[in-house]
């Protein structure tokens, strides 16, 4: 599948957007950052949403599904039970934000920046 997405995405920069132009080009440009995203989600999405499971299992002291594990954290966090001085916390949150930038925006100057250190 992640062949597929690239080699339609890979058509639609090299050879269908030098031959169009205006409103026509934008929406290709459009279409050609989309197949990106799914292409990267294909490629890193399963191994970065493992890992924020497992940041969140640590952080709660068990372990379940994403979504729920999520939801925990964010009423921890909402109620106080959890704050910047938590261990753990700050290296969780900043991991899975960099890493879904990664996925949707990897051209993202903040990104950049935050690479470089």
């Amino acid at each position: 599948m992640l062949e597929l997405v690239k080699a339609v995405r890979d058509f639609v920069e090299q050879r269908a957007m030098p031959e169009l132009k205006g409103h026509t080009a934008f929406h290709a440009r459009v279409a050609a950052n989309a197949l990106g995203i799914v292409a990267r989600e294909l490629e890193f999405g399963a191994a970065s949403a493992d890992g924020e499971r497992q940041r969140l299992a640590a952080l709660l002291g068990h372990d379940g599904a994403l979504i729920d594990l999520n939801r925990e954290l964010c009423t921890a966090i909402r109620d106080g039970k959890m704050g910047l001085e938590t261990p753990g916390l700050v290296d969780h949150l900043t991991t899975t934000t960099r890493e879904k930038v990664e996925i949707d925006q990897p051209n993202y100057g903040g990104l950049k920046r935050f690479r470089a250190g």
